[in-house]
């Protein structure tokens, strides 16, 4: 199934928790998430990971999904991703419920619109920084050159350098490059800071913030940090499988001015 592009990314403004972001006129959903459960069976053990999960996710805003391990974020990003399906409830990216894709349609959507950003970088060790970014751009419809997805996470210094010869949140930048070279209307990033120090941390979470501002990517952060949902447009809480809360901030933290 063929799902096309979204020409008009924009940023926003903020606005009470119960209505989306706008800019002029109402903004829409790129994801809407109704009733979303996801239960594991391990053994004779079933687990429940979601429960009746509701969420939006609008054009062009920053959200952060809080939350300690095991809350379901990651489970929740997956199935938005297109890399896991839910048990139960609909997910629909625009005008498409995912759940009718079968395995070919997902595969296109994730390599046509969404943009992955992992803990760890999943870089091929004997690839420059330069080469890792191409093997995305050699199979996107519409890509960035590998030295423009390098020169948007300031990396065009290091683009023929192996991972072994950068450091960690330099292999990150990496990695977000990779992701964003195909031009996704959706960046979704797991921990992206996880492994990473508080000043490689902001290095990286700058590239992000830039990459959201500037190409109005639509993106998602999942973390357990809490100050990191500072420099969102909405936290989204999560215990227990289940959202807790959404905060709408009404002034954005630079990432600079974070206190780690």
């Amino acid at each position: 199934m063929e799902v096309s592009k979204n020409p008009s990314n924009t940023t926003q403004g903020t606005t009470s928790e119960e209505s989306p972001p706008r800019t002029g006129a109402e903004k829409e959903a790129v994801f809407r998430a109704r009733g979303i459960t996801k239960t594991y069976r391990m053994g004779e053990v079933e687990v429940t990971a979601l429960h009746q999960v509701d969420m939006d996710l609008y054009y062009g805003e920053f959200v952060v999904l809080l939350g300690p391990s095991g809350s379901g974020k990651s489970t929740l990003v997956n199935i938005l991703g297109g890399l896991d399906v839910p048990t139960s409830g609909s997910v629909r990216f625009r005008e498409h419920d995912l759940s009718t894709f079968d395995d070919a349609s997902l595969t296109r959507y994730r390599r046509e619109h969404i943009g992955f950003v992992f803990q760890f970088y999943n870089l091929i060790p004997s690839l420059t920084a330069r080469e890792n970014v191409a093997l995305v751009t050699e199979i996107a419809s519409d890509p960035m050159t590998p030295e423009e997805a390098l020169q948007w996470v300031d990396l065009s210094k290091r683009m023929n350098h192996f991972p072994s010869q950068m450091s960690g949140g330099e292999q990150q930048r990496v990695a977000i490059a990779r992701a964003i070279a195909k031009r996704p209307d959706v960046l979704l990033c797991d921990e992206p800071t996880g492994a990473l120090d508080a000043e490689t941390g902001i290095l990286v979470l700058e590239a992000i913030d830039r990459i959201n501002r500037e190409l109005g990517t639509t993106t998602a952060v999942i973390t357990h940090n809490a100050i990191i949902s500072q420099m969102a447009d909405r936290v989204i809480s999560l215990s227990g499988g289940k959202i807790i809360g959404v905060q709408r901030i009404e002034r954005k933290t630079p990432v600079r001015d974070l206190a780690w």
